[in-house]
């Protein structure tokens, strides 16, 4: 884990970079430094592994104060992959993977063992690529290298600058599904640089936006997507990011308002009387405040028809599973799909019924929102 406390740089000439900042990047999450050119993203990077000391303030490392820490001994414990690679040309792959482990005088076998293991990792077959020199492989290829020679001492800290900004697009979009892959297996301290709002949507655990060496906001890329601290954060976002989750509908504007509802002391007559009027299969079971009990189903009904001193009552079952009105639609779809129903109840606060969210009333507010765009689009 990785805090900064109160964290200040002031170069010569009185120019303030950062400006008293706080953070915590937890073990096992990818942290992404964000913002405009200038913002101080890449000088609280350099920070950690001492490139830059702090006029005030202290950086600690799982508890330690790196301030107490020879810089050299401090490096070698922190992996460091850069935007442009930095593999030396006339070393082969598996001298560049092992140049730490060799300073770190690790025995042969064990550096071999270890360059073999990291090669795999990424999906480069040791046979192929241990003996080739950076010049034969691809910029993605050589990008990977990178990354593994960062993890080959098995770092707890790992420090990627702007890593895959001079990648092709589509080398640039594997290499981030590759990291967040490997982030599952690892489970490092990973602090990215980035100035691409993409990219640290689709690999952070936290963003962390700054400005004029201050962090305006940080937070998971829902929380940041959901609730944008101020117009900055908006406009840095863009609309077209923040549009599908400022307008992602809730259960309440899709829900079905007037379900079929039957008291718990009716008779089976006359539940099935209302199923067949309201031409429906079941029926929300309530009480005579509203308040949620149950349902019964044709199936039960008829099962139990012929004893007529059988109440609905009698025959009730359990729902499983509900939702909220103002659950966000998303969510209250994968519990549909969860529950195995073809609908599910929408309880509010107080545990009054007060809809259904029924796959039909999917399909129709799709229907909905489909025929307005093709509208605007016509207009």
């Amino acid at each position: 884990m990785i805090e900064f406390k109160n964290i200040y740089k002031k170069y010569e000439g009185g120019q303030d970079v950062l400006k008293d900042i706080n953070l915590t990047c937890e073990d096992g999450e990818i942290t992404v430094l964000i913002g405009p050119s200038g913002c101080g993203k890449t000088t609280t990077m350099k920070l950690i592994n001492r490139l830059i000391n702090p006029t005030q303030g202290s950086i600690l490392i799982n508890g330690n104060n790196i301030s107490t820490v020879n810089p050299v001994e401090l490096r070698r414990e922190i992996g460091y992959v850069i935007q442009h690679i930095g593999l030396f040309p006339h070393m082969t792959i598996a001298r560049n993977v092992g140049v730490v482990p060799h300073l770190l005088k690790w025995d042969k076998t064990q550096i071999d063992s270890r360059v073999n293991e990291l090669l795999e990792l990424v999906g480069l077959d040791p046979k192929v690529y241990r003996e080739r020199y950076p010049s034969e492989l691809s910029g993605g290829q050589q990008q990977r290298i990178g990354v593994i020679r960062a993890l080959a001492v098995e770092p707890e800290t790992i420090l990627m600058d702007e890593p895959f900004s001079a990648l092709d697009p589509i080398s640039r979009e594997q290499l981030q599904e590759e990291l967040v892959r490997l982030q599952k297996e690892i489970q490092k301290s990973i602090v990215f640089v980035t100035h691409d709002m993409d990219e640290a949507l689709k690999i952070a655990d936290k963003i962390v936006l700054m400005r004029d060496g201050k962090i305006v906001q940080h937070g998971s890329p829902e929380e940041i997507l959901r609730r944008p601290a101020n117009d900055f954060v908006k406009n840095f976002i863009g609309k077209k990011r923040l549009q599908p989750a400022i307008n992602m509908p809730t259960v309440a504007d899709v829900m079905m308002r007037k379900p079929a509802t039957i008291l718990p002391y009716r008779g089976l007559a006359v539940a099935m009387n209302m199923m067949e009027k309201k031409q429906v299969d079941s029926l929300v079971v309530v009480d005579d405040d509203n308040h949620i009990e149950g349902y019964v189903s044709i199936y039960g009904v008829s099962r139990e028809f012929d004893n007529e001193n059988m109440q609905v009552k009698d025959i009730i079952q359990p729902f499983t599973h509900s939702a909220a009105p103002d659950s966000l639609l998303a969510d209250a779809i994968h519990i549909l799909d969860e529950s195995k129903s073809s609908y599910i109840p929408v309880v509010g606060a107080s545990g009054k019924l007060v809809g259904l969210l029924t796959r039909g009333s999917i399909v129709g507010h799709m229907r909905d929102m489909y025929s307005q765009e093709r509208w605007a689009y016509n207009a």
